[in-house]
């Protein structure tokens, strides 16, 4: 049983961790949008997180959690 206490306590403790997002910045997900982009520019910071496609110009929102799983890495940081 213990160790399954510190499994719960440690996951818990990953996901509270949040990236920093601003508008503006540039996103790269895991995958594709059926357009063939992967690189999005963030639009609108809450509690969704607001996205446009760079390629078609298709808006989404994603829950925070579920950006936070799918962003692969960030290719430019708003100033």
């Amino acid at each position: 049983m213990p160790g399954q206490l510190e499994t719960r306590l440690k996951k818990s403790a990953t996901r509270s961790m949040t990236i920093e997002i601003k508008p503006g910045d540039i996103v790269r997900l895991r995958k594709a949008h059926p357009c063939g982009s992967y690189e999005w520019e963030v639009v609108k910071v809450g509690a969704d997180i607001g996205l446009k496609c760079l390629k078609c110009q298709r808006r989404v929102l994603l829950e925070r959690g579920v950006f936070e799983r799918r962003v692969k890495e960030f290719v430019s940081k708003s100033d």
